[in-house]
């Protein structure tokens, strides 16, 4: 496959009015996660993941917002799918996309659905540049590159 054949969508989830509500969940998983936010707070300025294009597959919760958060918070490029169809909580994915990140989850997809979430985090942005950076719960992102776009794993 190639970059042509993945329209840009700049996010997919169950229902964006579940952001503000997303987002008070976010803030008080802040409070009960020292250690990224003494991440963010120590390396925010140094943005030591400036230039990375991360695709992430993990379970999208509250506390994987709060880890989406602090990557960008360090520089990254970020985009997010679930790693698993029950998983999702549709209020967190609400929130990180009413941020304007990129996020494909919702609680309850197919396979059909699951997949094309997964394949959209591999591109980034209208100009669709290529992830740089896997973070992968159950490698189903990263057999989607191996299978369909190894281009994207010879760097």
């Amino acid at each position: 496959m190639s970059i042509k054949t993945v329209p840009y969508v700049p996010y997919k989830v169950k229902d964006l009015s579940l952001a503000e509500w997303g987002r008070k969940e976010i803030e008080l998983a802040e409070a009960e996660m020292p250690g990224l936010m003494s991440l963010r707070e120590e390396y925010k300025k140094d943005q030591p993941l400036k230039g990375a294009r991360i695709a992430g597959c993990l379970h999208m919760t509250i506390q994987t917002a709060v880890l989406i958060e602090t990557l960008i918070a360090l520089g990254a490029e970020v985009t997010w799918s679930s790693c698993n169809i029950f998983s999702t909580q549709d209020q967190a994915a609400a929130a990180i996309a009413a941020t304007g990140i990129p996020v494909y989850a919702w609680k309850g997809m197919n396979e059909e659905e699951f997949d094309w979430c997964i394949e959209q985090t591999l591109f980034f942005g209208e100009d669709r540049k290529p992830l740089n950076m896997i973070l992968d719960d159950g490698g189903d992102l990263t057999n989607m590159v191996l299978d369909k776009y190894p281009e994207l794993a010879s760097g």
